[in-house]
């Protein structure tokens, strides 16, 4: 599986962002998709995934209410959708899959996306 994240950039404060991750090759061996990022000189971290076939997202915590994960199985193609950005929210995001017999291991990865946030 071959995963191409995209939609990262530079906004303000406050604003929204959709990140996609686009699958490709063995995407029928995919059971969960996951969001990861990485702040600068911290470790990467889980944000939430989604399971590919039944499509329920489950989050961190900390992103509850504000980011939303989600999936287009037609289109083999993941979304996270960020609201009300913050600059601690500046980061590159990553978009993780796993097969259901790895998971919660996650194999394949996206290159990143960086999002910046500006105050």
């Amino acid at each position: 599986v071959q995963l191409q994240a995209s939609g990262g950039g530079l906004v303000q404060a406050g604003d929204s962002l959709r990140l996609s991750c686009a699958a490709a090759g063995h995407t029928n061996s995919i059971y969960s998709m996951a969001w990861f990022r990485q702040a600068p000189g911290k470790e990467r971290v889980l944000l939430g995934h989604i399971t590919w076939t039944a499509g329920k997202a489950y989050y961190k915590d900390f992103v509850k209410g504000r980011f939303t994960i989600s999936r287009e199985n037609a289109k083999n193609t993941g979304y996270l959708q960020m609201t009300n950005l913050k600059p601690d929210d500046t980061a590159v995001y990553y978009c993780a899959a796993a097969a259901a017999s790895s998971f919660p291991d996650y194999n394949y990865w996206g290159q990143g996306t960086l999002v910046t946030v500006s105050s």
